[in-house]
């Protein structure tokens, strides 16, 4: 069986490690890298010299033996990206976000569903996490009981002076909600086995930063499945300077009889490491350290390359995920509330 070639069409977010890391252990192989920005294309060749710098993204499309593009471009350009790739018979991995406007959104399910082509979006808090994909597997294997409710907290350190100026611009990197919410939203399908969820509440803000008006350094949500499990969302860039990584990101699950938190990048109790699971059952309080735990997705994806199946993670899902991040940044920006009429208030 012939390893998977792949390429890479743009490397604006740090996330492209992640993404190019999956799919070499999983027996990809990277055959070349297309950055428009001539600084970021250094930066990376140098980091990973055995990559081809291609300079004309064309010729990576029009590459037959290239099956996969993925990339961390500028959030606001990832879907075009998408497009041309399945336009020329390609699958697709992307950073999330995938889309940044349901008009986006529209327009790549509207040709995946044309070219029967792949297009997935790594959310890296779920599938590079140990302690999320062992959460999984535990609530799969009925763990908790019944998912009755859970909360995903996303704080992450803002690094201002690093920034680019696309990551103030409401335009290109899509709202907090659709940047760093679109990680819980996918989350929250995963956990409670819905394939939908109403968005009761949201709101976002800029509550420390008036010298970057486009920013939003604050947001949150509620949902609702229609079985009635309850979500709570809450993301921001107020990451103290005194924690040792960028962010204690948290998630909350509680079922019928049991229990699961996620300390995913830190414990602030003390623990060495990241990766902490905390299980409370009927038997006590375990905590299960997951940093061990085996990554499947990225040779799932290439499975569902091979195979044409959709093992790593549903079609559906993936592009559900981001629908109901964008309709929660409309809402949140609308005003915030929900009526019973499906309009904002």
């Amino acid at each position: 069986m012939n390893p998977v070639k792949f390429a890479i069409d743009g490397v604006n977010h740090d996330h492209i490690h992640g993404q190019l890391a999956a799919l070499r252990r999983a027996g990809g192989i990277c055959t070349g890298f297309h950055a428009e920005e001539e600084e970021l294309a250094a930066e990376f060749a140098g980091r990973y010299p055995d990559i081809p710098h291609i300079a004309e993204a064309a010729r990576l499309y029009e590459d037959p033996e290239i099956e996969v593009v993925i990339s961390a471009a500028i959030p606001g350009d990832r879907a075009e990206i998408a497009l041309k790739a399945m336009r020329h018979g390609k699958d697709v991995m992307l950073d999330k976000p995938g889309m940044t406007s349901l008009e986006q959104l529209d327009a790549v399910k509207k040709v995946q569903a044309e070219t029967k082509r792949i297009v997935s979006i790594l959310y890296s808090e779920h599938f590079e996490v140990p302690a999320t994909v062992r959460a999984g597997e535990l609530v799969a294997q009925g763990a908790i009981g019944e998912i009755v409710t859970m909360a995903g907290l996303g704080p992450h350190r803002i690094r201002k002076p690093q920034r680019p100026p696309w990551f103030f611009e409401r335009e290109r990197y899509g709202g907090i909600l659709v940047d760093i919410g679109a990680h819980q939203f996918e989350q929250f399908l995963f956990f409670t086995g819905a394939e939908d969820a109403a968005v009761l509440s949201a709101s976002v803000g800029n509550r420390a930063h008036p010298d970057k008006p486009g920013l939003q350094d604050v947001g949150d949500v509620h949902l609702r499945t229609p079985a009635g499990v309850t979500g709570y969302i809450r993301v921001d860039w107020f990451t103290p300077d005194g924690l040792p990584v960028w962010g204690d990101g948290r998630l909350f699950i509680v079922g019928t009889e049991g229990t699961i938190e996620l300390r995913k990048y830190v414990d602030v109790a003390g623990r060495q490491g990241g990766d902490h699971l905390f299980l409370t059952d009927g038997n006590g309080v375990h905590h299960i350290d997951c940093s061990g735990v085996d990554l499947p997705y990225g040779r799932q994806f290439l499975a569902d390359v091979r195979d044409r199946t959709e093992t790593a993670m549903p079609q559906a899902r993936c592009f559900k995920a981001m629908e109901i991040a964008i309709e929660a940044q409309q809402i949140a920006e609308a005003g915030g509330i929900r009526t019973k009429q499906g309009e904002t208030a």
